[in-house]
This record gives C-alpha cells, sequence and structure tokens, in this order.
C-alpha cells in the first residue's frame, strides 16, 4: 500500500528560502512554516530546496546557504546508507519512520539528529518533507548512562558483588546485572522479587533480611552477613551493606540501595587459618596454646564451684618411634588412632588436648577434693583404653602409654604451672608402671631452676653473658639486610646453657627486665659500631621477653637506649611473639604505634604456634612476621606442611606484611620458601649465630645468597623429564637438549620429587604408568609443593577418566600420547615454557606493587605520626600563649607592648583600668599622656607624678630567639586608683644601674 502524498505548489527557484517562498506556498502557510520549532527542509531530487530557520539555525547558518545543496552533503558519510534506503522505502510507498543520524554542519562539526520523512507531490513530481529534530543532548545522555552501566557491571563482576534498589514501604527489588550474575540468574526475574521472598536468599535467612531492612534508620548505613544460594545450588555468604533513604522528586515512601559482596574465600581462609592456630591438623584436637586457654576457663569455674581438676599428660613414644623408622605417615596414623580412643574416652565435660607429636592431654573435672586412688583408677582404665593394639597395614602396633598426673590448685595455680607438674610427673612414670603423680619434693628441676637464678643474677657483671648475631637475608637482593640478636649464656659451673632453659628461669625470677635491657644496648651500640666502620646498614631485631612487654614500658626503655647510645633508631627491630600481643592487644597496639613513631621495625616472631587473632593481627602496626621454624623443617616433608607455609606467606603479603622464614637449613626448603613468595630467610644454611665481627666479615665481603636462589635470578630454562623406561628419557633428551633447555632426568615418581627439591624446574613432563606411583599422583605432588610448574603427561597407557580429574583439578596442564611427533611435542614445551615465563613475570610485579604499597602506607603512617606532633606542639604553643595573655592580665601593673615601628601591640587589663581608653589605640601611636615614658632609652626607668604621687615606669627591649628586635615593653606601677588619671610631665628621667 503506498503512502499517501502531500500536493505541494512547485517551490522556488534554487537559491531562494521561505522569505522568497510566497510564490509557492500560501501566506499562513510560510508563517507556519518559519514560525515551526521543528527543522523542516524539502528535498527534491536529493537536493534541498526549502528549509526552515529552525533546521538552519541547527545547521548553524542561514536557509540560503542550505538551499540547492545535496542533503547528503550534511549527513555523516557512516549514515549514507541508510538515509538513501529510508528515502527510496518512501519512494516505495511505505510510510516514513523516524530514524537517527549523524549531522554534519557547514564548518565541519557534528550532531545528533532524528529525522521523520513524508513523500510529498509538487507539480506531479515526488518530493521528500523532512522533519529534524536536534537529540544530541538526548544521545550524550544516553551514551553517559549505557557507560555508567557497563561500569558498574564490570565493577561489580570484578569485584564479585551485585547491588539492587529496595522502594519500600512495597518492598520491592529491583536487581543490577552483577547480582543476578552473582547468584547465576541469566535473565531478570518474570515478577517483581519481594524483599520478604527473595529467591536467592535461603529460607531460612530470608526472614533475617527483611527485618534488617523494615528496622533500617533513614541516611545510616548498616551491614551484615548472610548466605546466598544460587542458581547452580551453591551456598555462598556475602557482605550486605545497605542504607535507606528518603524517597525524592515527589514521590511517597522510602528507597533503599544495598550492595552485596562475596566473601565466601575470605571466610574460608580465616576458618582455615583458625583451625592451624589452634588445632593440631593431623588429629584435629585442640593444640597446646588452644588447650591451655581452656584449663584456664576450666579452673575458673572450679574455684566459682569449689570441684576439682586433674590433668592427665599422656606420652606415646612410639609415635616418634613409627615416624623415624615407618615414616611420618606410620605415626600420623598412630597419632590420629590414639586421639579417637581419647575421644571415646571422655565425656562431654572433659577436655582433651594433642600438645605435640608424641603427647596427649585430658583435663578431668570432679566434685570434690582430689582423690588420689580415684585418680589413679582413672588413669590406669585410660592407660588400658590406649594401649589397646592399632592395626597399621597388616601389622598390630602396641602403644606403650607414660601418664603423668597433676591436680589443681594444689600442683599449680595456673594452666602453665598445671600443665608443667603434669609434664614434670609423666617424666617419672616409666618407674612406676606407666602412672606417676606430681611430687614437689623430688623435683630436682625445681632445684636447678633456684641455682640457674642464683647464677644469672651475677651473669651480667661477671660477663658470663654474650651477644651473637644471626643473619637475615633478602631473597629479591640475596643481600645481608638484617640479624637477629641472641642471647648466649657460658657459666663456669654449669657451661654452656641453653636459652630456652635459662630464660623462663629469668622471667620467673624477675631478672628478664634487666637482661632485655642490657641486649637492647648491645644491639644499639653494635649496630652503631657497625656504621662508624662504613658497612652497609643493617636492622637488628631484639627480642623481649613476653613478660617484659607486659609489665614494662618498652618503647620508653627502647627510646631512651637509643638516646643513651646515639644509635639510629631505622636499624633497630623488635621482636615480639604472638602470645605477648594477645594477652592485652590493647595495650600492645598502643605501645607498638609508639615504637613505631620512633622508626623502630615491628616483627610477629615464632609465628604459626600462637593463638592470634585475625582481627587483631590486622589492627596491629606489624611490619614483619616470622614463619616459625616448625613450618619451615616441614615445608619439603609433604604438601600439607607446605600448604599452611603458603598460606601464612598470602595472608602477611595481604596485610602489607613481610615475611622471613626461622630455621632454613637446606637448599631444599630455600628453593621452595623462594617459589611461595617469602621474602627473607634466617638460618644455618646462610649463617649460624655467629659474633658480631664475623657478621662485620661478611658485610665487608658482601656475602650474598647465589643469584640462582633469588627472586632476581637468571637462569636456563629448567625441564624435569620423567619416565621409568631409560630410551624413552633417552630420547626425550636428545630432542629437547637442541632447544637449549637444561634438561633433568627422573626414573620413578620419588626421584623426580627428589629433583625437584633440588632444582628449580619450570616445565615438568611425566610418563602415567610408573611403579610406585602413577603418574598423575606424581604431578598431584608436585603441584602441591611446587605449584608454579606447568606439569604435563605423555604416555601411551593409561586411564582416561584419572588424566581428566587431574587435568579439570589443574594438576596436568595437558596430556600427551605415545608415540609423538617431535615437532609437534616441541611446540607444547614452547608453549608451555611461555605460560610459566609469564606466571612469573605476573608475580615478580605483583611483589613489587605490594613493596611499593606497603612503603607507600608505611610513608602515610609516618606522615599521619608526623602531622599529629605538629598539632600537639601547636595547641601547647596556643595553650602556652593563653596562659601567658592571662598572667599579664592578672598583674596589678600596666603593661603596654610595642612593635618594632612604635605601634601599640598590646594592653593588658589594669593598663585599661587605669588609663583612658583613647591614650589606647591598639595598632596605633599611643595618646600623649604618654609620651613621656615612651621618650625613655631602652633599659630605663624614669618617675611620673599621678595626682600627686609618685608613678615608676619601666621601659625594655623584647628580642627574638635569633637576636632580633621585636618590639618594646613599657610597665607602669602606680597605687591603687579610684578613677582613670591624667599623667603630668616627666619631672626624673633616670638610667637605672642594672640597665647599664
Amino acid at each position: 500500500m503506498r503512502a499517501p502524498q502531500t500536493s505541494l505548489p512547485a517551490p522556488s527557484p534554487p537559491g531562494l528560502g521561505l522569505s522568497a517562498a510566497s510564490e509557492l506556498v500560501p501566506r499562513h502557510a510560510v508563517q507556519l512554516l518559519t514560525q515551526a520549532q521543528a527543522g523542516l527542509v524539502l528535498l527534491d531530487g536529493g537536493n534541498v530546496r526549502l528549509a526552515n530557520p529552525a533546521a538552519a539555525q541547527m545547521f548553524g547558518c542561514e536557509p540560503q546557504r542550505l538551499i540547492g545543496q545535496p542533503w547528503l552533503r550534511f549527513i555523516a558519510k557512516a549514515d549514507h546508507l541508510q538515509v538513501l534506503a529510508q528515502r527510496q522505502r518512501r519512494l516505495e510507498g511505505e510510510p516514513g519512520k523516524a530514524y537517527d543520524v549523524r549531522c554534519v554542519r557547514p564548518d565541519g562539526s557534528e550532531f545528533d539528529g532524528r529525522v521523520c520523512g513524508q513523500l510529498v507531490d509538487i507539480d506531479g513530481r515526488p518530493a521528500n518533507l523532512l522533519t529534524l529534530f536536534d537529540v544530541s543532548e538526548q544521545k550524550a545522555a544516553l551514551r553517559r548512562a549505557e557507560w555508567h552501566a557497563e561500569m558498574l557491571a564490570r565493577s561489580e563482576a570484578l569485584c564479585r558483588s551485585g547491588s539492587f534498589e529496595l522502594a519500600w514501604p512495597s518492598g520491592q527489588v529491583i536487581s543490577s546485572s552483577g547480582l543476578r550474575m552473582l547468584v547465576g540468574e541469566a535473565t531478570p526475574a518474570a515478577g517483581p522479587e519481594l524483599i520478604d521472598a527473595l529467591p536467592w536468599v535461603p529460607a531460612d535467612e530470608r526472614s533475617l533480611v527483611a527485618t534488617i531492612w523494615r528496622h533500617a534508620v533513614l541516611d545510616e548505613p548498616f551491614e551484615f552477613q548472610h548466605r546466598v544460594l544460587c542458581a547452580d545450588g551453591q551456598l555462598l555468604t556475602v557482605l550486605h551493606r545497605g542504607v535507606l533513604h528518603r524517597a525524592k522528586d515527589g514521590h511517597v515512601g522510602q528507597h533503599g540501595i544495598a550492595i552485596l559482596q562475596d566473601i565466601t574465600q575470605q571466610r574460608q581462609a580465616e576458618h582455615r587459618i583458625h583451625e592451624l592456630a589452634n588445632f593440631d591438623e593431623v588429629t584435629g584436637l585442640p593444640n597446646r596454646t588452644n588447650f591451655l586457654g581452656q584449663i584456664d576457663a576450666h579452673a575458673q569455674a572450679a574455684l566459682r564451684e569449689e570441684c576439682g581438676l586433674t590433668l592427665h599428660v599422656i606420652e606415646v613414644p612410639r609415635i616418634v618411634e613409627l615416624k623415624a623408622s615407618m615414616g611420618f605417615g606410620a605415626g600420623d596414623t598412630l597419632a590420629m588412632a590414639i586421639a579417637a580412643r581419647l575421644r571415646q574416652f571422655s565425656d562431654e565435660r572433659e577436655a582433651v588436648a594433642h600438645l605435640g607429636d608424641s603427647e596427649f592431654a585430658l583435663l578431668q573435672r570432679h566434685e570434690g577434693p582430689h582423690e588420689v586412688e580415684a585418680a589413679r583408677a582413672r588413669a590406669q582404665a585410660l592407660q588400658t583404653c590406649l594401649q589397646q593394639p592399632v592395626l597399621l597395614g597388616a601389622t598390630d602396633v602396641f602403644p606403650l602409654c607414660l601418664i603423668g598426673i597433676a591436680a589443681f590448685p594444689a600442683d599449680g595455680a595456673s594452666a602453665e604451672e598445671l600443665l608443667e607438674a603434669a609434664q614434670t610427673a609423666r617424666l617419672g612414670a616409666a618407674a612406676t608402671g606407666g602412672v606417676a603423680f606430681f611430687r614437689p619434693e623430688s623435683n630436682a628441676q625445681a632445684v636447678r631452676e633456684l641455682q640457674l637464678a642464683a647464677a644469672l643474677r651475677h651473669a651480667i657483671e661477671r660477663n658470663e653473658l654474650t651477644v651473637l648475631y644471626q643473619p637475615q637475608v633478602s631473597l629479591a637482593s640475596g643481600q645481608i639486610i638484617g640479624a637477629e640478636a641472641l642471647l648466649r649464656w657460658h657459666s663456669p659451673d654449669w657451661g654452656q646453657v641453653s636459652p630456652t632453659e635459662f630464660i623462663p628461669v629469668a622471667e620467673r625470677a624477675g631478672l628478664i627486665g634487666a637482661i632485655d635491657d642490657w641486649v637492647l644496648r648491645q644491639a644499639c651500640a653494635q649496630s652503631l659500631a657497625w656504621q662508624r666502620q662504613g658497612l652497609p646498614l643493617v636492622r637488628i631485631g631484639v627480642n623481649f621477653s613476653p613478660l617484659q612487654f607486659q609489665q614494662g614500658d618498652v618503647a620508653q626503655q627502647v627510646q631512651k637506649a637509643l638516646l643513651d647510645t646515639g644509635a639510629d633508631p631505622a636499624c633497630l627491630g623488635v621482636e615480639l611473639t604472638e602470645s605477648t600481643l594477645m594477652d592485652d592487644p590493647v595495650r600492645a597496639a598502643a605501645m607498638l604505634c609508639e615504637l613505631k613513631s620512633i622508626g623502630i621495625e615491628i616483627s610477629l616472631d615464632d609465628f604459626g604456634t600462637g593463638y592470634s587473632s585475625l582481627s587483631c593481627l590486622r589492627s596491629l602496626p606489624i611490619d614483619v612476621v616470622k614463619v616459625d621454624r616448625s613450618f619451615v623443617n616441614d615445608v619439603t616433608a609433604g604438601p600439607e606442611s607446605a600448604s599452611v607455609t603458603r598460606s601464612i606467606i598470602t595472608m602477611a603479603h595481604g596485610l602489607q606484611m613481610r615475611v622471613i622464614a626461622e630455621g632454613v637449613e637446606t637448599e631444599a626448603q630455600l628453593s621452595l620458601l623462594l617459589a611461595k613468595g617469602c621474602d627473607q630467610i634466617q638460618g644455618y644454611w646462610f649463617s649460624p649465630p655467629v659474633p658480631a665481627d664475623e657478621v662485620a666479615r661478611m658485610l665487608a665481603e658482601h656475602r650474598c645468597l647465589p643469584e640462582h636462589l633469588t627472586t632476581r635470578r637468571s637462569r636456563p630454562r629448567t625441564l624435569l623429564l620423567v619416565d621409568d623406561e631409560e630410551n624413552i628419557v633417552s630420547a626425550l633428551k636428545r630432542l629437547f637438549r637442541r632447544d637449549g633447555y637444561r634438561v633433568i632426568t627422573a626414573c620413578s615418581a620419588a626421584e623426580g620429587l627428589q629433583r625437584l627439591a633440588e632444582t628449580e624446574v619450570d616445565v615438568i613432563i611425566s610418563d602415567q604408568r610408573m611403579p610406585g606411583m602413577t603418574g598423575v599422583e606424581f604431578l598431584r605432588q608436585a603441584k602441591a609443593l611446587y605449584p608454579d610448574t606447568v606439569r604435563m603427561t605423555l604416555s601411551g597407557f593409561t586411564d582416561l577418566q584419572s588424566i581428566i580429574d587431574a587435568v579439570n583439578e589443574g594438576a596436568v596442564y595437558k596430556f600427551l600420547t605415545k608415540p609423538w611427533d617431535d615437532e609437534r611435542l616441541r611446540a607444547h614445551v614452547v608453549e608451555a615454557f611461555r605460560r610459566k615465563e609469564l606466571a612469573d613475570e605476573n608475580r615478580r610485579l605483583d611483589l613489587e606493587v605490594t613493596g611499593a604499597n606497603r612503603e607507600m602506607a608505611e610513608l602515610n603512617a609516618r606522615l599521619e605520626r608526623l602531622l599529629g606532633q605538629q598539632r600537639e606542639q601547636a595547641a601547647l604553643l596556643q595553650t602556652s600563649a593563653g596562659g601567658a595573655h592571662e598572667l599579664l592580665d592578672s598583674l596589678p601593673q600596666a603593661v603596654l607592648g610595642l612593635d618594632p615601628d612604635g605601634l601599640l601591640a598590646y594592653v593588658n587589663e589594669t593598663a585599661r583600668q587605669w588609663l583612658p581608653a583613647e591614650q589606647l589605640p591598639l595598632g596605633m601611636a599611643p595618646g600623649p599622656l604618654l609620651a613621656p615614658a615612651l621618650a625613655l632609652p631602652p633599659g630605663g626607668t624614669g618617675t611620673l607624678l599621678v595626682h600627686g604621687q609618685r608613678c615608676r615606669a619601666w621601659k625594655r627591649s623584647i628580642y627574638t630567639p635569633d637576636g632580633r628586635p621585636r618590639g618594646e615593653m613599657l610597665v607602669l606601677m602606680c597605687p591603687p586608683m579610684p578613677a582613670p588619671f591624667t599623667a603630668e610631665p616627666l619631672l626624673q628621667a633616670t638610667v637605672s644601674e642594672t640597665a647599664r
């Protein structure tokens, strides 16, 4: 169906605008076209024949400049085809529809136009009448809205978060695309979602979400946590932040905005760290630190309820023997069996724990006083239960149990004392049938402790104490950047006494304060001595006893030592244990901030063995986390220990802290720590604790780590080939050697793990069918221990499902089949090395960014402290100035201050009362009544007669601290007058002798 045509008279000749169109269009029509707000353009054969002023204004020119020009000249080239297609459709009879094009002005600028064409008839010829609107603002607003929507969606996807809007009180929810993506909903809900029945909130938590929103206070943000049910059935934990505002623009009700962020992995990490810090990983029982807390809680309850406690400490030596003879797996299996029996033997009111490798504990609560026979019967029943044979493989193992018993409060008033008493009793259990009670009179250790305490009191004055220094090495540069000060005691009577023995004695004897201060001053003096020798600056870490930190003012002690010795605070560090900080986190935070303010580095020592809370750790100004040597010793033993170490390093870096690994004794440990991103190491592999002169020699010789054991190392690409067929290994070795790789081979999975511990490897190619351990199992262990390697399987015989599982879980990068094509295999290996190098570069950049962020945070904190000190000084000066003014106002003498130009700058209250106001114009010269006194020379005195009475005048010069003149001060001393007086001429002027 053809569109109707409108008949118009023939247009005016080219070059005529609307003003000359009266020949073609009636006068009233011309007026309508002229006054139309929309742009009107008449096209005849593709050329402009008429254009009203509105259209000309859009193009920024007179209508005559449009007349006769091709219409496509004013359309962007990209839209020409669209314009031609629209015109063709109108000529074919289709009704005109609005469409958008980019319009070009004569000056070359562009704007967005919306065009609607209508076919008209001019003297029997078809023509196009176009209606044109400028929609640039609408288009720009639409583009901005689309950009904001896209940025919101991308931001939500990156942050794993989503948002929604809430109309209140209707409760209708409009979800963002990010929220729908988070919960796995591909499209918006068909109907409106209500806050009371959100489909992606678990049913048991919907009332919680709705209730919190119902009780929300206007304009007060709130947050809480709940779960989210995804479309695939997965449950996520989200942090729900929201705020409720009053609706604007005349709308009724309230308007809510909420943001939901996925914190599932964070919660899992926190839970895992809590488990590692408080529970034994093998048995799942509470560890020593956790158990001590339980003993404290039970002890407090026992004192309130007048009950008794009996502690059993159980030693199972066979666990250690099995680990030494059959491996850690056998020992762990026996430990788990003992733990299971211990749980079954105890009831819900009793506490059990795994204190160490072979040491367990049971805390029993009983009514009334401690009864020896009842405790003995309970211990013997426990011994019988635990000593039942345990089947390990095909062998029955009979564990021998030794039990020590201590009672609360008779044998120990605190958790530590009670545990120590039970452990001491266990030492004599072998001689008494496996069960022994604590007997103080037979405690030879207590006697030795008393003797050690007496000898310690004279150790400092007799120069029996020495300080050794163990270097700390950066894994980035390989250089020595610090040293830990370690106390040693060589007694003439006792010989070399271990610090683990005499430090606790010093704490209990009250000597630890003096010893800590002595070590601190020795470290400060040694740091200053190294600087004077021109050696590189290193930071010396000093350990402080928990008792000293809790009872003394460590910050003041450190500051005094620095002032007395002249040492640089930047060369001193303080090392504290987790238990030291967690006993009183508030006091610890205040003291650590004070230490940081003077430039001292804070290190958290023996991390992983205490019970520090992640929230407290995050709030403390800690610079360095020192991984306990127990984790470092086991880091190459299995995937579990390696995972613990990697978790600690990741957590510390996330909190902007550096990591030092203690007790590094082998190159394999060092290589694994380097691969896991550790920052520094300390241990016997580099250097044992040595005297200060030996450290100075190392610094002077620039002793450092080999370059291949640092993050700046440059080494050849390393390829590990694992196959039990020697001919296959030889063929692969010949194939890859021409590519310049460093090729390492192994004939079994166990040998492959040994090669990985000895050498840093980039790419692993392993056979599948090997004796003892399959290739997939080997690569799984390699991934756990060395996750940065790229692992591939090359095999002709394999279980396809196991390969698929390994690929899916990331243990295997690619699966290649035998026989292989040389060129394809080489190409796969090249791609694997490229993948590995890209990952290494990303880690390096991440470490640099993390270090830069950490340095920036430290700099910002230092600047904030300096600003705080300056504010305090300014407030002090202001307070001091205010006090001086109050003091001068309270004087009974008239005091006037003059600036260097002789203008009146200050007048106290007494002067205002004695002298007329017109004689005291602030900011101007004093009145004539004061001229005689002003004529006095600096330092002179004079006498005035006031109402017949003598008035004494003093004039003094005022100087700045650097000696520059600051003005003069005039003091008038007169008897009290009932009313303002008039000064008479100066009768006498002298210069005092003191002034001369």
